[in-house]
């Protein structure tokens, strides 16, 4: 039997572990993970702290953030949190396949996937179409297609995704830890000429303090940009005059974690129960194998009725359930977590605060992130994974302005980017709602809105990558190009993620999945895919961009790296060659691949890599890469493709990046 190709890329990745660089600038003992301190006073401005970014909320969109800035020892960071301490359980809980990859770029994607419930088929139940007083099931299905990523979705307790960025804040150069009992009362950011006076910072912030410390002490912070991550009744967003647009769907809905003994089969698959009369639920597995979630459709809401009205309580839930799943039983032992919600679907015009500086240059100084802008259901899981995509988008942004590397425009991507991915989210989570509380049509009574369970179960299917949170999709813009070289790379699709494939690295004939060297660092990514010369060719295309990026003033890897700076702090080249790798001398490659860095000067062996012929994983097959012209393709920090090019196109990627960097940065 032979295994789905995600599943195969795993057992490859879990064989490889994680692979570190460490020792660049001399030995040094102890975990390879904890980077040393860096020595820095406090900045003061007016007597007042300052600091370069200030974050407001510890959801997943603010550690998200707050774990990319703290990667840069050269930036400052705050993050306050109006809760008196870390969150112990989590209200989400589902973590998309594309979230996992995300995890890996930060470090720690192996601890994730061996502590979470793993998704792997889909089950949905119906009325009987004999008895329709009881459900049977009517399909399963694989979860994520085959080949869509390297990751599986999981589900995890959110306060454990919260655990593992708030290590990497806290082994970062930075050392950063969030600062709790922190409400925030006012927020101003001066604009236009009032800019000048600030010494470049325009944000300032007043927090009460709320802990036994120093109860009702007021602190004045001071920043150069302040990011709103604190969920839909966010104090940012109000501060920058952001309004959410929307309307509910006056349908309550109730969800918990429980431990309970059933004889319904499906309890540990993803399960979606459509009952004839008795409403509907969704069941999540979760991790430990025991616990189980169940998203319980109640009763629909007067017009302007609030859930709260209704006092519901974990009885009520239980109770629903049980009728749902007749004619199984369901006895819970314990209820871990409980609540009850309203849907509704709500966006905000602009995720920056280009929309509130009155005619002032567009140099967006305050965000919104997650839910702060965009608020949705929950069963689609796509609420929390959608946030820390936000904030993966905006904090290699928010790090290139500071660090010199980008022009301050780049900045107005973030909205005009996540913007529009939230509103495909708005889009599709209507749509999942209704045809998910609708009726089985055979069985409805015509008081209530039907859904053929077919059509159900064809559209769950349908927008399977959008739930795995691989069909982001960014327009041509700056900083990705349009993509008149698509049919260079078929399937490394321009706006589109970077899809990983395995690869074995040719200096130690190590497998691994080349999108894992693409870690949350902020650096961009080169991607040269050689053409079909012999890799020791010095006419070939592939030899004369090495050299051209090596040599030329014209590179942009020369241009934007600054003069102190390791070849490869801006923009890391790596390089796929055809041949296996007992046929590449290594010897032999351009000195680009082979770059000497750090206090040592030591070279780096980590740069190129070929096809798995052992395995019989074929990059270029796997991602319609052309095997005679090869090609070059730019990925952002983000890990989204930018650009696709010609080996021989040196111009048109000098034009690319000099169209949104700068020289002279960090």
């Amino acid at each position: 039997m032979r295994l789905p190709c995600h599943v195969q890329a795993m057992l490859v990745s879990n064989r490889e572990s994680r692979s570190m660089q460490f020792h660049l600038n001399g030995f040094r003992a102890g975990d390879p993970a904890i980077a040393p301190p860096r020595e820095a006073a406090p900045v003061l401005v007016d007597a007042v702290r300052a600091v370069d970014v200030l974050i407001v909320g510890c959801g997943p969109a603010g550690l998200t953030l707050a774990a990319q800035l703290a990667h840069f020892p050269e930036i400052t960071t705050a993050i306050v949190e109006q809760k008196a301490g870390p969150l112990m359980i989590g209200q989400a809980d589902g973590i998309a396949c594309r979230s996992v990859e995300m995890f890996e770029a930060f470090g720690f994607s192996e601890r994730v996937l061996k502590e979470a419930c793993w998704v792997n088929e889909t089950a949905f139940w119906n009325p009987d179409s004999a008895r329709p007083e009881i459900i049977v099931r009517s399909r399963r299905i694989q979860d994520t297609e085959d080949d869509l990523s390297e990751m599986p979705h999981v589900i995890l307790n959110q306060a454990r995704v919260h655990d593992f960025f708030l290590e990497v804040m806290a082994n970062s150069p930075t050392r950063l830890a969030p600062e709790y009992s922190r409400r925030l009362l006012g927020l101003d950011i001066a604009v236009g000429e009032d800019v000048e006076s600030t010494s470049g910072y325009p944000v300032t912030a007043r927090l009460a303090r709320l802990d036994d410390a120093q109860p009702g002490a007021v602190e004045t912070l001071k920043a150069r940009y302040v990011v709103g991550c604190d969920g839909a009744r966010s104090s940012v967003r109000e501060a920058l005059g952001g309004v959410l647009h929307g309307d509910s769907a006056n349908q309550a809905w109730g969800v918990m974690d429980v431990l309970a003994v059933s004889d319904f089969p499906d309890l540990r698959l993803k399960t979606v129960v459509h009952s004839a009369t008795q409403g509907n639920v969704l069941i999540i597995p979760r991790e430990g194998g025991y616990m189980v979630r169940m998203y319980i459709e109640l009763d629909k809401l007067d017009a302007h009725e609030r859930i709260a009205s209704r006092k519901l309580d974990a009885a009520h839930l239980i109770a629903a359930a049980q009728r749902i799943l007749h004619p199984y039983t369901l006895d819970v032992r314990q209820v871990a977590w409980w609540s009850v919600y309203e849907i509704g679907q709500r966006l905000c015009d602009r995720f920056d605060s280009a929309s509130s500086m009155r005619g002032h240059a567009l140099h967006p100084r305050g965000f919104i992130v997650g839910d702060a802008c965009h608020t949705h259901s929950p069963k689609a899981g796509q609420g929390m994974n959608v946030s820390m995509g936000d904030s993966f988008n905006l904090g290699w942004k928010l790090a290139a302005v500071l660090l010199g590397r980008c022009a301050p425009e780049v900045l107005l991507s973030y909205s005009d980017e996540r913007r529009a991915v939230a509103q495909e989210l708005i889009d599709f989570d209507r749509e999942f709602a209704r045809m998910f509380s609708a009726r089985p049509a055979q069985a409805a009574s015509t008081d209530h809105e039907t859904v053929e369970p077919a059509a159900f179960q064809q559209y769950f299917i349908k927008h399977g990558r959008f739930t795995a949170g691989t069909a982001v999709h960014y327009a041509p813009s700056p900083i990705t190009a349009a993509s008149a070289h698509q049919a260079l790379a078929r399937d490394l699709t321009v706006g589109m993620r970077f899809h990983s494939a395995p690869v074995i690295r040719v200096a130690d004939a190590r497998p691994l999945q080349l999108g894992h060297v693409m870690k949350a660092d902020g650096r961009w990514r080169l991607v040269l895919f050689a053409d079909g010369a012999a890799p020791d060719a010095t006419h070939s295309a592939m030899h004369a961009l090495c050299a051209y990026l090596h040599d030329s003033a014209h590179s942009p890897v020369r241009l934007y790296t600054p003069p102190a700076a390791d070849i490869d702090a801006v923009i890391d080249v790596r390089a796929v060659y055809q041949q296996a790798h007992r046929d590449i001398a290594l010897e032999h490659l351009p000195a680009l691949l082979l770059p000497h860095k750090g206090r040592l000067g030591l070279c780096d062996y980590e740069k190129v890599f070929c096809v798995d012929h052992k395995r019989g994983h074929d990059i270029f097959a796997l991602r319609g890469i052309d095997r005679r012209q090869g090609c070059m393709v730019v990925v952002r920090p983000d890990q989204y493709v930018a650009q696709v090019l010609p080996l021989h196109a040196h111009g048109e990627l000098a034009a690319f990046f000099a169209g949104f960097m700068r020289r002279g940065g960090v």
